[in-house]
């Protein structure tokens, strides 16, 4: 019941500003566009002595952005992908995005199925989303968008804050409980181009599961640099199974090409320090490198190296990919 009144009020709060803003700017006209992503690539893999060559489409969204007025806002996204269910299917699809929402002096509020601020900021530096996913994205540290509230405020140039109530169980398991995750980060630009950005979150059951993050990141003309560390406490509420670390990587563009690096640390822990722990042999670095061109608008295609060294063994996974980013 309170669902259905918390949903009530929103609604009736949107009617409310969107009546609000056409009365103040009758010349805004509505307007929409739809959009199409998708993520694609041919790649060979080198392990223990065995080539593995494949056609592979990781992924496509297909949605469509809306304006009602000036501030008020909205989208849906459907994410077609892998299942990662054993085989039983090749592709499956889920209802990614689905919002209102609400920005004006410095304010931004997101209603709905919303994406993430987890790691936009990281994401959005790196600018590989389609060759591999940011870091907590890539190793499950989090969901990319989950069912909830989010609300910034940009306190000065320099400062703003951010924080958000969700479901806590992701856009592809949405359970309605009363156990929710709480986020909040705060990011700060102290010169043009370099972003500092502090974050955590925190989803109670017997277990809390806990995370902590920092970021830097520096942009200029056709330089990108960032660097972020990333910890967990109790993954998936199991006690004591902690994980985290780092990533680095930089990007700098030459005409029509952008070459590109990554370099991943990813270690599980636990309290007694034990070697062999509850993620050890999934453990490891990654190590990615390649350049990127753009032959012609909404097309972008990427020849790049790709490598996982084992922690447990040291054993190298290598991989060759022809990567390519479709979008309209």
């Amino acid at each position: 019941m309170r669902k259905i009144i918390v949903l009530l009020i929103f609604v009736g709060a949107i009617k409310f500003l969107y009546s609000q803003e056409q009365e103040q700017d009758t010349e805004f006209k509505t307007s929409g566009k739809t959009f199409v992503k998708v993520f694609t690539n041919y790649h060979s893999t080198f392990s223990d002595n065995e080539t593995h060559n494949a056609f592979e489409i990781q992924r496509a969204y297909l949605g469509y952005g809306f304006k009602l007025s000036k501030e008020l806002s909205g989208k849906v996204t459907l994410d077609v992908g892998n299942p990662k269910d054993d085989g039983k299917l090749m592709m499956t699809a889920f209802l990614k995005n689905a919002y209102f929402q609400y920005k004006k002096n410095g304010l931004k509020i997101k209603f709905g199925l919303i994406g993430r601020y987890q790691f936009k900021m990281q994401e959005k530096l790196w600018e590989g989303r389609y060759l591999y996913k940011s870091y907590m994205d890539e190793y499950k540290f989090g969901s990319s968008a989950d069912l909830g509230t989010f609300i910034s405020y940009k306190i000065h140039d320099v400062i703003s804050v951010d924080a958000s109530i969700e479901n806590g169980d992701g856009y592809k398991s949405i359970e309605l409980d009363s156990i929710f995750k709480y986020s909040s980060g705060i990011t700060i630009t102290p010169i043009k181009g370099l972003n500092i950005r502090g974050y955590t979150d925190y989803i109670g059951k017997e277990d809390a599961q806990q995370t902590y993050a920092g970021y830097i990141g520096y942009s200029v003309k056709f330089l990108k640099i960032g660097a972020e560390y990333n910890y967990q406490l109790n993954n998936k509420f199991n006690t004591d199974n902690n994980w985290g670390g780092y990533s680095f990587y930089a990007s700098y563009k030459f005409g029509k090409l952008r070459a590109f690096g990554r370099y991943d640390k990813l270690k599980s822990t636990t309290v007694d320090g034990e070697i062999d722990n509850w993620n050890y042999k999934k453990d490891g670095q990654a190590i990615l490198a390649g350049l990127e061109f753009i032959p012609l608008k909404g097309l972008t295609i990427s020849p790049n190296y790709q490598a996982w060294i084992y922690d447990n063994d040291a054993h190298v996974r290598h991989s060759v990919y022809l990567s390519c980013e479709i979008k309209f």
